[in-house]
């Protein structure tokens, strides 16, 4: 029996030497965790006051949110009063530019039976008024096309 005894006893010896280096490690755990638990609060504390932060600042946020996206609105608007307007001048533009077109080409169509041909402007190199005026016209003429 006293060897039964002594067996037992080793046994229990043996199972609580882990549970004693458990228990330790678990006590210098908790220590640790009472330790670090006011930063934890304080850390807690912080992050409800953002969140409240935040929620309360949603309403502004929306606020000035509509505020801006009706004067982009009206930007916009603005915008396109400005496109169409612009479309219609450069819709008129196009017809003054075909009308002065025609008007140069039947102008240059009675020049050209009425006038007769000069040399003496080719030969000296230099152009005549009439000459400069044409092309001054024919300059105008592919600005305006341009601008299509």
């Amino acid at each position: 029996m006293y060897n039964i005894e002594l067996i037992i006893n080793i046994i229990i010896i043996a199972l609580l030497i882990p549970t004693i280096v458990y228990a330790y490690r678990l006590n210098s755990s908790l220590k640790a965790l009472r330790q670090n638990q006011n930063s934890l609060a304080q850390l807690i504390q912080a992050l409800n006051e953002a969140t409240f932060k935040a929620e309360n600042s949603i309403p502004k946020l929306k606020s000035v949110t509509e505020h801006s996206s009706e004067g982009l609105k009206e930007v916009v608007d603005s915008a396109k009063e400005l496109k169409d307007d612009l479309l219609f001048i450069n819709e008129r533009a196009d017809n003054l530019a075909d009308r002065l077109e025609n008007v140069i080409s039947s102008s240059r169509g009675i020049e050209n039976r009425s006038a007769p041909v000069t040399p003496h402007a080719e030969t000296h190199g230099r152009a005549t008024a009439e000459d400069t005026r044409s092309e001054a016209e024919l300059e105008l003429l592919k600005a305006l096309r341009s601008i299509k």
